[in-house]
């Protein structure tokens, strides 16, 4: 599928499973964070939207204005951190690699790159927003589990 292109309601119609949809303070800032921090793609980014892919998964940025009419809009804090609980977990992102651009890119280190006993090794970042954003990697390969 071609999101440049793709009407909103093919686009729509084509999503299936889970999916995440972020409202954001500034899409075009937050596209660049996670294209820089964690190697996403945006397309069809405009200051009201974005489709960001990360493999090959989805995730989609809509502006605050965007949500005028939806029952979210009320709940949302004035200012960040949003989504206070929830993590964002990016698997088979590097989180060296994202540790070292995320303070550049605007971004917090709220937890820097370590090993878990779960078996990943990973970082907390939170975005400018303050959604945590967590890139982990397995500890060992899959070769090594067989």
């Amino acid at each position: 599928m071609d999101f440049e292109t793709v009407s909103p309601e093919d686009f729509g119609a084509s999503l299936k499973g889970f999916g995440l949809n972020l409202l954001v303070t500034d899409v075009k800032r937050t596209a660049v964070f996670l294209e820089t921090v964690f190697g996403m793609a945006a397309k069809r980014l405009s200051t009201d939207f974005a489709i960001l892919t990360h493999g090959e998964n989805i995730l989609q940025l809509h502006a605050d204005s965007t949500y005028h009419s939806n029952p979210l809009l009320g709940l949302l804090p004035e200012n960040p951190p949003r989504g206070a609980g929830l993590e964002i977990r990016l698997y088979d992102c590097d989180p060296e690699h994202a540790a070292a651009q995320c303070i550049a890119a605007g971004g917090t280190i709220l937890q820097a790159p370590a090993d878990k006993p779960h078996g990943l090794r990973e970082a907390y970042i939170l975005c400018q927003d303050g959604y945590a954003w967590v890139p982990s990697k397995p500890l060992i390969s899959q070769e090594e589990l067989v």
